[in-house]
């Protein structure tokens, strides 16, 4: 990180961000472009949670090439300044990398859309039908190479 002044290697502030954050930009790689989508998403023990429909673009990618980065920022206020090139604007991010895998236990496909539901809500206690577990494309990304900045001025 060029900015070191802004790194900030404290597990607990990665925990931090990772949980108060809604939204996570998942970064992937079709072999041509790259495609950026964000998605919603629960965090437990060092893995990203996330639920799709079972078709789609962001799908036929990860089938191919299933490596992927994310980044989750909190946005912050914008600081202004009497000088244009001085403004700036106060934040927290995480970015990482990842190997995207599918879940197909339905337990354990249970537990992941509990994480993301707890993640949004505040309660693990949903339940999920046959036909929606059917129907819902699950994947885990464990975090790896996190790196963590924040810009308060």
């Amino acid at each position: 990180m060029r900015r070191k002044d802004k790194e900030r290697q404290n597990k607990a502030a990665i925990e931090k961000i990772l949980n108060e954050a809604k939204v996570c930009r998942l970064g992937l790689f079709d072999g041509v472009k790259p495609y950026i989508v964000p998605m919603n998403y629960g965090y437990k023990a060092g893995i990203l949670y996330f639920h799709s429909a079972r078709e789609g673009r962001k799908v036929e990618i990860l089938k191919k090439n299933p490596v992927v980065c994310f980044e989750i920022d909190i946005p912050g206020s914008v600081v202004s300044s009497e000088e244009a090139c001085s403004w700036s604007i106060n934040y927290r991010s995480v970015m990482g990398e990842g190997t995207a895998a599918f879940v197909s236990d339905e337990n354990k496909k249970e537990e992941a859309l509990r994480c993301i539901m707890d993640h949004y809500s505040g309660k693990t206690e949903w339940s999920f039908s046959s036909e929606m577990l059917k129907k819902t494309l699950v994947f885990a990304v464990k975090a790896e190479n996190i790196t963590v900045k924040e810009s308060e001025t």
